[in-house]
């Protein structure tokens, strides 16, 4: 069954998804102390934004503007590897739980390159035509 909703086709979609889903669980075993509390906020922020740039970029009007759309979703994933890396730092995950999530940022980072490369290279075909 098609979806009406072409970004739910894009690989790099499904796998933001599921990097999100994986911090939300992390950010839910952290401790809820007040003091955590805005960063685990920022995080769950942070991570979901990346599908949900990529959704909205899709929806758009233009390849420009889907570009644009790429390069915030690649902000928040790098934003997100970030607190990722401050979590750690703070003991508040494991070396193994980081790097498994840095992995699978770094896979996203590299899609998302390669995605904005590519329409970049379809807009210019289209504008030497």
């Amino acid at each position: 069954m098609k979806s009406e909703f072409g970004f739910k086709e894009l690989k790099v979609w499904q796998k933001s998804m599921d990097f999100a889903d994986a911090v939300l669980e992390v950010a839910e075993n952290i401790s809820s102390e007040r003091k955590h509390f805005r960063l685990i906020e920022q995080i769950e922020s942070s991570s979901t934004s990346v599908p949900q740039n990529i959704a909205e970029g899709k929806g758009r009007n233009s390849q420009k503007e889907f570009i644009q759309f790429l390069y915030i979703a690649r902000g928040s994933l790098y934003e997100t590897v970030t607190l990722l890396n401050i979590f750690y730092r703070r003991k508040w995950i494991t070396e193994e739980t980081l790097l498994s999530l840095e992995n699978q940022a770094y896979e996203i980072a590299s899609m998302l390159k390669g995605l904005i490369n590519s329409l970049y290279k379809d807009i210019s075909n289209k504008e030497k035509k």
